[in-house]
């Protein structure tokens, strides 16, 4: 069995993956709060921890990994855009309006994160809603353990609040890195008369007539965010768990906080024991923001006309702990290379997934900290052995059935109307050829006018001094190649 290591977070140190248990492997991951749509930011560690999950799936068993990734379907922005929309005249009542948006955009995400190749997360491989919790679905777990946080000192209850006491928890920080005080003299925290220190957070708090409220000991709330994740990790995970993961921009205050409580509530168990995070996103080099001009939702990219699997490739080009810089440069190479992939293997059938064995070069770059880069490089190297490299670029996710059968028609589309596939070698040394006479003769027409042809069909032309190569890309028709064949 291939050894995984994985740079643990919470110890800075990249390590061996040893499990609680071989024959349930447990993962966490914090989902999407559901207000609005996924925006290229949001997809980073969903395909990052969805490679690990297909990763954990090959080593353990697929019926032996448990993935659970929640949707916090109660939060402020929740509340404030569906106040929007009753404010434009929309009808029902604030809570049938929150109700709507969540409903909507949760079908919104699953619809992009699927169109980016993503498996849905699973309890032993069954694909469940209980993978995918929802925050409002665990009230009542979280209003119990918020309970016994008061009942053991660690947390206490004012003006309707109650809030955890940090220095209760003499680890607090240990996983950002961060002394309490420290934070507090370089964070902006919210100064509250119902705070016994500015550090404390919200487990609970007062919910007005119009806004969503359940009954509780501290009178009618909503729960804060972090208890959120706490509460359902325990009650689908244990006490104690393999891996939790997110962006790193959940590590403080989100994760810290996480494992305060989670420690203080359950004294004997270990919560989780790998912590992973993935790295920002930028675009173009800059920082994604609206502001900017460069904000852009993963609906943007697909309804521009680029497929999931290119979004998904340029994803995989960087480390998972490496800022992933978005270019138009990386989305053309990934286009590109997609491009010729479909066009070595279109004709062929995927090997059954009870016959498929992973390359092991392959899985031996995921399993080294998943070096998606390098597994990359290996499906590169692969090109020689199309089956190979069909079948090792689907169970990374890649070559899906539906980019698949486009090309196939494409192809399919061209045979039935001239009788042939599209020749890509002929015309290349066509090209190659005219380009030869026209450096003798000085004239170049010939060559430019071939070349605009292959160009107006969607067809990339690389020319160097080894000869002409001819790559379809994602806008190929093969209809306009009939006229050159």
């Amino acid at each position: 069995m291939v050894t995984i290591r994985l740079t643990n977070s919470k110890t800075r140190k990249k390590e061996d993956f040893v499990p609680i248990d071989a024959k349930n492997v447990r993962m966490y991951v914090c989902g999407p709060t559901v207000y609005d749509r996924a925006h290229l930011g949001n997809a980073r560690p969903v395909i990052v921890f969805d490679t690990l999950y297909r990763l954990l799936r090959h080593v353990y068993g697929a019926d032996h990994v448990t993935y659970v990734r929640n949707f916090t379907d109660v939060d402020d922005k929740i509340n404030a855009e569906a106040l929007r929309r009753q404010k434009a005249g929309a009808p029902g009542t604030l809570e049938e309006l929150i109700h709507q948006r969540t409903e909507e955009t949760i079908a919104w995400y699953h619809a992009d994160m699927d169109a980016l190749g993503a498996l849905r997360p699973s309890i032993k491989g069954v694909v469940s809603e209980n993978a995918e919790p929802r925050a409002t679905e665990f009230i009542t777990q979280m209003i119990a353990m918020i309970d016994g946080l008061i009942a053991s000192d660690h947390a206490y209850a004012k003006d309707g609040h109650v809030l955890f006491r940090v220095r209760s928890y003499k680890d607090y920080g240990k996983l950002s890195g961060r002394s309490v005080d420290d934070m507090i003299a370089g964070a902006r925290v919210e100064v509250a008369p119902f705070k016994e220190d500015p550090m404390d957070f919200v487990l609970w708090k007062p919910s007005s007539d119009e806004e969503p409220g359940w009954s509780s000991p501290w009178g009618r709330g909503r729960p804060g965010w972090h208890i959120e994740c706490s509460a359902m990790a325990h009650e689908l995970l244990g006490q104690s768990f393999d891996i939790h993961g997110g962006g790193l921009d959940l590590q403080f205050p989100h994760h810290e906080n996480e494992i305060a409580q989670s420690a203080c509530a359950h004294p004997h168990g270990d919560f989780a024991h790998y912590w992973l995070h993935n790295e920002m996103l930028q675009v173009e080099g800059k920082k994604m923001s609206k502001s900017l001009g460069n904000f852009f939702t993963v609906r943007d990219l697909l309804d521009q006309g680029i497929p999931g699997e290119v979004i998904r490739f340029v994803f995989l080009m960087t480390h998972y702990r490496s800022p992933m810089d978005w270019t138009e440069a990386k989305r053309k190479d990934a286009d590109r290379t997609l491009a010729n992939w479909h066009l070595q293997t279109w004709e062929l059938d995927p090997t059954p997934a009870e016959e498929f064995v992973a390359d092991r070069s392959l899985v031996e770059a995921l399993a080294e900290d998943l070096n998606t880069h390098m597994a990359l490089v290996r499906l590169r190297a692969l090109q020689d052995q199309p089956q190979a490299l069909l079948d090792n670029a689907r169970w990374l996710g890649l070559l899906p059935d539906s980019e698949r059968q486009r090309f196939r028609n494409s192809w399919l589309s061209l045979s039935a109307g001239s009788g042939s596939s599209p020749d890509f070698a002929e015309l290349a040394q066509r090209l190659d050829h005219l380009r030869k006479q026209a450096i003798d003769s000085k004239d170049f027409s010939a060559v430019d006018a071939l070349k605009s042809a292959l160009i107006a069909a969607g067809v990339e032309v690389r020319m160097s001094k080894s000869g002409v190569e001819l790559v379809p890309g994602s806008d190929f028709d093969p209809a306009k190649l009939e006229a050159l064949q």
